[in-house]
């Protein structure tokens, strides 16, 4: 069984988004912190999301808004706690496999051109 630690946070500019952060955990994208864009801006600046799919089942995965990327870190950290002892090792190698799948597809297509 997997043993519950943070994974480390790297952050790398995605689509038009100005600041998000996507989490990995043993080679698995399972989750992400953004920064919220189209807001209203009397609601919370910063949006979580904690699970990842295939591996788990929909539903499973945790989400939320926060005022602040700080409070954003923590909530997803909280989330985690819950989530990570919910998963086995084959959940984590289901999405490997997909991601490897899709990868090799994409490729294939690439190929093509």
């Amino acid at each position: 069984a997997l043993q519950w630690r943070m994974p480390a946070l790297t952050r790398k500019r995605v689509n038009d988004r100005p600041v998000t952060w996507h989490v990995d955990y043993a080679g698995v994208r399972v989750g992400v912190i953004v920064e919220r864009s189209g807001a209203p801006p009397t609601s919370d600046p910063w949006q979580w999301c904690c699970g990842f799919y295939p591996g788990s089942k929909p539903g499973d995965d945790r989400h939320g808004t926060a005022a602040s990327f700080e409070a954003a870190r923590a909530a997803f950290e909280a989330a985690w706690r819950d989530y990570l002892p919910k998963r086995s090792d084959a959940d984590f190698e289901e999405w490997r496999l997909d991601a490897a799948w899709h990868a090799a597809k994409y490729a294939r297509w690439e190929a093509r051109k």
